[in-house]
């Protein structure tokens, strides 16, 4: 492979793992031991570590290397403001243009997110609540609203992975909330998803404020 291919590879890897928090935030994210996982060169893991820079996603230490760019209230604020503007949108848009395989993919990733609570493998649970929302944005089917979503660099679980403080009871919320936007979008329901949604919204930014 050529080394921008194997550049993407390793962006598109270490880019998941920190938006879904499969790695902490003030992780530093080595050349050599990332190379070795993504079985690519250390020059690809640099390059995506570059774009990674230049989005935000990580920063770069005062002693050299980068780390994981933890998420400050601020930045919660921000997120959940910008996700209420692309999400609703987006809801109002698939209402209109959503296919029922569209929709039997959502539903699938349903299943897919109770699985993986009940197996307790909730860094599984968590890419499969990114997958949920980022489903959402491509039923609208509109190219360029999906790319500006999945550049806006939106953290679904931000710091909520391995706390303790994070009950079994938020999974089984979202779990329902999910269940009950897709159930809205079948029956052409457009309030009732977009009332789910905010609550969806606003229930996962108390929660981390709390613990932030």
């Amino acid at each position: 492979m050529k080394i921008d291919s194997l550049s993407l590879k390793a962006y598109t890897e270490i880019r998941k793992k920190i938006l879904s928090q499969q790695i902490a935030p003030n992780t530093r994210l080595k050349e050599d031991e990332w190379a070795v996982k993504l079985e690519v060169s250390r020059m690809a893991i640099r390059e995506a570590l570059n774009r990674l820079l230049g989005e935000g996603l990580v920063i770069a230490g005062e002693r050299g290397g980068c780390f994981v760019k933890p998420i400050t209230l601020e930045d919660i604020k921000e997120i959940r403001e910008l996700r209420e503007i692309l999400e609703i949108g987006a809801l109002r848009l698939a209402s209109i243009k959503i296919s029922a395989d569209q929709i039997k993919q959502l539903e699938q990733i349903c299943e897919d997110f109770t699985l993986m609570i009940r197996q307790g493998y909730y860094s599984g649970a968590c890419e499969a609540d990114l997958k949920f929302h980022e489903t959402l944005i491509k039923c609208t089917q509109n190219e360029k609203l999906l790319l500006i979503y999945r550049t806006s660099h939106i953290p679904l679980f931000h710091d909520k992975l391995g706390k303790a403080l994070i009950a079994t009871n938020d999974y089984d919320l979202t779990d329902k909330e999910h269940r009950q936007i897709v159930e809205a979008l079948k029956a052409k329901n457009i309030s009732l998803a977009e009332e789910t949604l905010l609550a969806h919204f606003k229930r996962g930014y108390s929660t981390i404020v709390d613990i932030v």
